[in-house]
């Protein structure tokens, strides 16, 4: 049960960077190079990524894999 709790909530902070930099699952897709149907699982908590696939979203945004764990205040 926690594995699915952080999975979503780990989905729902990277569709929330996502929009907070006016990207669509699409533009993100193309430019992380990984599959849209994969990063809807990954939004929506139901595939678990790999390390390699959160650095290519985090390129993408231009932050830190810290900060797809970390909310700000």
């Amino acid at each position: 049960m926690e594995r699915n709790i952080f999975l979503i909530q780990l989905g729902s902070r990277i569709r929330k960077i996502r929009k907070q930099k006016g990207m669509t699952q699409q533009y993100l897709s193309t430019v992380s190079e990984i599959e849209k149907a994969n990063l809807s699982r990954i939004e929506s908590g139901m595939t678990n990524p790999t390390v390699l696939t959160l650095l290519k979203i985090c390129n993408a945004f231009e932050v830190k894999v810290t900060d797809l764990f970390i909310q700000p205040e």
